[in-house]
Parts: C-alpha cells; structure tokens; sequence
C-alpha cells in the first residue's frame, strides 16, 4: 500500500483519471479482484464495452484513492446508501477519520472529490458532449438564471449552461439529496468576471454561506465544480491529481474559473 496521504480538514483534494485511455486488460483484471461481488455484477450488466471500463476505473479509483487516507486495503473498503440514494463509506475504522467523497463521470474522464469533516459534492462535464437548449434552463433552472441565459450571446450559451448546470449537480450531491431537491429552489449569480453567488429558496432549508463553490478546467473541453462545506475561518485549499489507479500519480494544476468569496 502507498504512503498515506494528509488530507486537513481545509483541504479537498480533487482525483481525475482518463478512463478511456486505461486499456490494459491485465490492469483491467487486477482492478476487479478489489471489487466487491456487487461491483463485479453491475459491471457486466453494462453492455457496451466502454462503460464496462467507465466503471471498472471508477470504482478501482474509489477504492484505491481511499486507501491513500487510511490503512485498510483496497478491497476491503465498505459502502452503503443513504434514504436518497447517494454511496458512503460504511467500515466501522473509517468512521474517526470522517471522510467524504463524491465521484462524477463524463466522456472520457472521472472525478473523485475527497474531504475530511465537511459534505463535499463534484460535478464535471465535457462542454463539447451534447449540445445544450435553452428549454431546458427555461423549465428546469431559477428564473433569473433562465433569463440570465437567454440574454448572453450565442456563442456564449454552451458554456454559461455549464456553468449553471456543474454548480447546481454539486450542491444537490454535497446535500446528498440528490433530485429530490428542485433545481428552480436555489439559484447561482455571476457579479464579476470570477465570482460566484447564491441564492436558496427558504423552501430548502439551507443557508448559501455554509457552502463554497469553485470552477475548473482540468482540460480546455471540461467544466468541473466543486460544492464543500465551510469550515471556519481558514481558506480552503484545492489539490488536483491525475491518476491511473495502481499505476501513477501527479500533482496537476486546475485552473480556476470561478469561486465563491
């Protein structure tokens, strides 16, 4: 097992790896001896070959990124649900060291937030995957975030969608309440060039300064938020590696698009 990683509580330290570019089946095979019996069935219910391998490096990622943390194996690590759906760690160990994380996956490329005492949710999307309609912002989103998207110019719509739809995944999965929670209930505000705000219906229950969000481009065709809990006065800190689980590791710059004061 490598050397455990130092995770403070002021830190999140963000873990991508390009699973499509992971073709070894050897290293394929070495990944499904940490899997639960669970995790091996759910990988072959997929039935093209690229989200079989989506998978697979998805779930070799969590548990090996975890065991960066703590010392319990790779295969050992244990998860459950919450009422809503969203996975946890379930080892007894674990629970002293209050870890959280949050996996999200697009084309090509998978994202694991992790934290140490506070919620943490991540969302990362390829800006080039699907083109995106105004209707949905119109039906789905905050009114002023719908009108906020009508009046940016065309070229300009793609990203600004983006930007709305990354911030507003990794609020609902930092809640851990995934779409039980109303997209129109809470709302994100661009003031200047690299701020961002927010706004939450008294219907939710929740106040905006007990979250912060950040914006990245780990690639120029990616747009990855991060939503984490605020933990006292001290800054936060934003760590990114690139891996490929059980064979390399760096340290990589994000840059950063946007965050919260």
């Amino acid at each position: 097992m490598s050397a455990v990683i130092p995770l403070t509580p002021s830190e999140i330290h963000v873990w991508l790896s390009f699973w499509d570019g992971i073709t070894d089946e050897n290293l394929h095979d070495v990944y499904r001896e940490l899997l639960s019996s669970d995790e091996r069935r759910q990988e072959n219910r997929f039935y093209f070959a690229k989200d079989r391998c989506r998978y697979l490096v998805s779930r070799a990622l969590v548990r090996t990124v975890l065991s960066r943390y703590l010392c319990i194996e790779p295969q050992d690590w244990e998860f459950s649900r919450n009422t809503f759906g969203r996975p946890e760690i379930a080892n007894r160990a674990a629970r002293p060291a209050r870890l959280s994380f949050n996996l999200s996956h697009t084309q090509n490329l998978v994202a694991l937030g992790v934290t140490r005492s506070r919620e943490v949710g991540v969302d990362i999307e390829h800006l080039q995957a699907r083109a995106v309609a105004t209707e949905i912002a119109d039906r789905y989103f905050a009114e002023e975030e719908a009108a906020a998207l009508r009046a940016v110019p065309p070229e300009s719509k793609q990203f600004r969608f983006f930007e709305y739809w990354t911030l507003k995944e990794s609020y609902i999965k930092a809640r851990g309440m995934g779409m039980s929670l109303s997209l129109d209930k809470f709302s994100f505000h661009f003031s200047d060039a690299q701020a961002i705000e927010m706004t939450i219906s008294s219907e939710l229950d929740d106040d905006p300064s007990r979250w912060q969000f950040w914006q990245f481009r780990p690639a120029p065709e990616y747009m990855l938020a991060i939503c984490a809990e605020r933990v006292g006065v001290q800054a936060s800190q934003v760590i990114f590696r690139q891996v490929i689980p059980m064979l390399s590791e760096e340290v990589v710059d994000g840059p950063c698009v946007r965050a919260s004061r």
